[in-house]
């Protein structure tokens, strides 16, 4: 009975210890089967960690793209500005390296300069001594008088001389008063450069119109005409067959601003609307006037443009 029972409890201990084996091959063939989708999860957790990463760089990126970006703006903007600045210097010291004047003397008394081949003079009285900074380490002087006087020959001198010194003349009686302008020794060289760079305008306008009589029949202009301080042009092309006449009346300001103008049509249909035209592709400078008439012969003379 005792080995019955002996045997009856093995066989229990038995199926008991093959369940768990069961149990345990079960688990284990489960575990298998888990394993893989363990391992791509975790796959996909580092994956996303890493894209996380890669946005977190990105992010970062992007934002020093947009430094870099703000930054080369404010760069260009200062280039800019400085290459303005280096124009507008560059300008100022043309302007200031242009000297149209010669001093005849300087004394205690007084001092004497001349413009435009010593055709104009220009006198300026000093006063008694007077506290105040030394000038050219002479003492200290008011100015109490400035005059000026032409010395040109009006009897032989050519029209665009004329023109020119009417024009210089006109500038200086425009101005207000040049003893309230000029009071002491330390401004006439700010003086000398004003009037410098009006005589440097007005003689290079006179040698315009001088080659202009001279060149102008290359350019179909017949006739160059100066009365008083007007200029009038007259052109005349057979092959066009246009013949017209253009009066500007010339000033001072020459060639800084637009000049109005006049055209008295003797043949052909040019008119206002072709003249303005023209003029407002010349640039405002030196040789201005060269280059109107340049341009008229190129646009209107030139090919042969038939205006009737």
């Amino acid at each position: 009975m005792t080995k019955v029972f002996t045997h009856q409890g093995k066989v229990a201990l038995y199926i008991i210890l093959m369940h768990i084996a069961y149990l345990e091959t079960k688990n284990l063939e489960d575990e298998e089967k888990d394993n893989p989708m363990e391992e791509w999860n975790s796959e996909m957790r580092a994956a996303e960690k890493e894209l996380e990463q890669l946005k977190t760089e990105e992010e970062e990126l992007q934002r020093n793209l947009l430094e870099l970006e703000v930054q080369k703006e404010q760069t260009l903007a200062q280039i800019d500005f400085v290459q303005k600045q280096t124009n507008r210097t560059e300008e100022l010291l043309d302007q200031l390296s242009v000297s149209e004047w010669e001093v005849i003397e300087w004394s205690d008394d007084q001092a004497v300069f001349t413009f435009l081949y010593d055709t104009i003079e220009l006198t300026i009285t000093f006063g008694e001594p007077a506290v105040g900074l030394p000038f050219l380490d002479k003492a200290f002087r008011k100015i109490v008088d400035l005059n000026f006087q032409s010395l040109l020959d009006e009897d032989k001198a050519p029209p665009s001389s004329l023109l020119v010194h009417k024009l210089i003349f006109q500038y200086i009686e425009e101005q207000e008063s040049w003893k309230k302008k000029c009071k002491t020794q330390h401004e006439v060289p700010k003086m000398l450069q004003e009037i410098s760079l009006v005589v440097s305008h007005c003689r290079l306008l006179g040698e315009e119109i001088e080659f202009l009589k001279r060149w102008g029949p290359n350019y179909n202009l017949m006739n160059i005409d100066v009365t008083n301080t007007e200029l009038r042009l007259l052109f005349s092309s057979s092959a066009a067959f246009v013949k017209f006449e253009i009066t500007l009346p010339l000033s001072v300001h020459f060639p800084t601003v637009r000049l109005p103008f006049s055209i008295q049509n003797h043949l052909g249909n040019i008119g206002q609307d072709e003249i303005t035209a023209i003029l407002s592709k010349v640039p405002l400078e030196d040789n201005y006037l060269k280059n109107v008439v340049k341009q008229i012969y190129q646009d209107l003379l030139q090919d042969c443009h038939f205006y009737h």
